[in-house]
């Protein structure tokens, strides 16, 4: 698959097939995480990969309620190992390293046939508790990966007129 077309057909999935996810294709979505840049090639990242159905439905209520982190036949829940680096523009640079990583596992899993949906809406404290994951240790993301049951239609997204600014900010 050419990059263009795992960027265009990247969807949000919130509803997965009862189809395991095989380890082939488990570990190339990993494999793309674990390739991607991080600021100063800090690579902070750490991925507990959550396959056992008792703990996925544990993590629905650390979700808010959304069923489908719990039906997706795998959660990586997406961690940083070091919360206190500060990049020399101010900006910390775990949830940035971290958001790379996912988002290149995001098309990884598209060149696999499967499919994820970015999860931000979650209770870190209880997802850290369900886990063992030290207190120190920052959940970012977590990311349900199966098999799609439905092929959503592509959202809208603003024209590149609306978004980009040539050499100097306007308006």
């Amino acid at each position: 698959m050419e990059l263009w077309d795992a960027i265009n057909r990247r969807r949000s999935i919130r509803k997965y097939k009862d189809r395991p996810v095989e380890e082939g294709k488990l570990n190339r979505v990993l494999e793309a995480g674990r390739l991607a840049p991080s600021a100063g090639n800090r690579q902070e990242w750490k991925y507990v990969v959550v396959r056992d159905a008792a703990v996925r439905r544990q993590l629905i209520e650390a979700a808010n309620g959304q069923q489908f982190v719990g039906e997706a036949p795998v959660c990586l829940v997406c961690c940083a190992v070091d919360g206190e680096h500060v990049m020399s523009c101010g900006q910390a640079s775990y949830p940035i390293d971290v958001a790379i990583s996912v988002d290149h596992m995001t098309l990884a899993a598209v060149e696999e046939g499967l499919g994820t949906c970015w999860i931000g809406a979650f209770k870190e404290p209880a997802v850290k508790k369900l886990l063992g994951i030290p207190e120190k240790v920052r959940v970012v993301a977590l990311l349900p990966l199966g098999y799609p049951d439905a092929e959503p239609r592509p959202r809208q997204r603003k024209p590149l007129t609306e978004i980009v600014l040539w050499e100097r900010w306007q308006g």
